[in-house]
């Protein structure tokens, strides 16, 4: 539906996009996750005509956006957007719904009708003659989606929209815009900075990072197998080692870093610059008279830090290397983990993903 090919934009002498590159599918969600100031929201703006590029084209179902003055209101009125902070005119709920309706001289039967359609909807039915300005945060958002909704756009852009809601709030938001998609196959293109968001709502996500789409793919391509360290900082691996195969053996690679030997799965040969990215989830915590395990990678170690984190509790584990492992509160009270305890790491060959490391030349 949405083809970017080129795209670039400079602000003065900050360049924002340099080359980016991206199809969004008729009928899919698309989330494009990044670093703050990465471009997402430039990005999304460019789609909608509140900024131009610098370079490159944007179709929309085969049409460049920019073709022509005489196609421009055509190709805005196929799209909606969402911004993170809701504009609420000083009406009620109605007047705010129904002010696209009314620019595009819609007979206001058919605006009550289609107003009462996507109030019921969004779980706001009955609330027509309420101030909108009275709502809560998550309720407004909540009219300018029925806003955007109403005027039935091919594609709904999404600008952050939870970014300042509370998870209640958020949830809500999440559940109507899956709704939507899953009901009408709306096509939505959101950005977000939560990541978990992205992963919780996409059919495919985009990474932009360095003015380009460093990633494109499902949400499991992206998390569980980053394209390069970057990403994978970016996406929440914390064990992320730089090292060099050393050696081949068995369709196992043996990856040097600093001294520590990291047994994984990789199809690139011996000699090459890699990192190794393993999740903190992925790894095993054994006390040292412990059971038997039989995973490739064994390592003995020590409790350096211990960290709350939500329902788990993140260790610092020194293995000549630090690992990050996560825990249950009732398993490190069940060990008796403390910070200075020897204990042993365990991880399988296939979790360790391994990327080349550009950053490292060849000899």
């Amino acid at each position: 539906m949405i083809e970017i090919e080129h795209v670039s934009k400079n602000f003065g002498k900050k360049i924002v996009l340099k080359d980016v590159n991206a199809t969004v599918r008729a009928g899919e969600i698309f989330a494009i996750i990044g670093p703050s100031g990465s471009g997402k929201s430039t990005l999304l703006r460019m789609i909608n005509l509140l900024e131009t590029p610098d370079g490159g084209h944007i179709t929309l179902d085969g049409t460049d956006i920019r073709a022509g003055p005489g196609l421009t209101l055509d190709i805005r009125r196929k799209m909606a957007m969402v911004f993170q902070k809701p504009a609420a005119f000083d009406e009620n709920v109605y007047d705010n719904i129904a002010i696209g309706l009314r620019m595009r001289h819609v007979p206001e039967t058919e605006i009550k009708k289609k107003i009462s359609d996507v109030l019921e909807v969004i779980g706001l039915s009955g609330y027509e003659k309420q101030r909108a300005k009275t709502l809560s945060g998550g309720e407004m958002q909540r009219v300018a989606l029925a806003r955007a909704m109403a005027t039935d756009p091919a594609v709904l852009l999404m600008d952050e929209p939870t970014a300042n809601l509370d998870p209640v709030a958020t949830g809500a938001i999440e559940e109507l815009v899956l709704r939507i998609n899953r009901e009408f196959g709306q096509t939505v293109v959101i950005s977000t900075h939560d990541m978990l968001q992205g992963q919780r709502l996409a059919h495919r996500i985009g990474v932009l990072m360095n003015g380009i789409f460093s990633q494109v793919g499902t949400p499991r391509e992206v998390f569980a197998l980053p394209k390069n360290k970057d990403v994978a900082r970016f996406v929440g691996i914390e064990n992320i080692f730089s090292g060099r195969i050393a050696r081949i053996s068995g369709g196992v690679a043996e990856i040097e870093s600093d001294g520590t030997v990291i047994n994984a799965v990789t199809p690139l040969p011996a000699g090459t610059s890699v990192c190794a990215c393993i999740k903190p989830e992925d790894i095993t915590l054994h006390l040292v008279d412990g059971s038997q395990t039989s995973a490739r990678n064994v390592l003995d170690g020590r409790v350096a830090r211990m960290t709350a984190f939500g329902s788990v509790t993140r260790l610092v584990v020194e293995c000549g290397i630090p690992f990050s492992v996560l825990i249950t509160w009732k398993s490190a009270e069940e060990m008796g983990i403390a910070e200075g305890k020897p204990v042993k790491i365990s991880f399988k060959a296939s979790a360790v993903h391994v990327v080349e490391d550009t950053e490292v030349r060849r000899p």
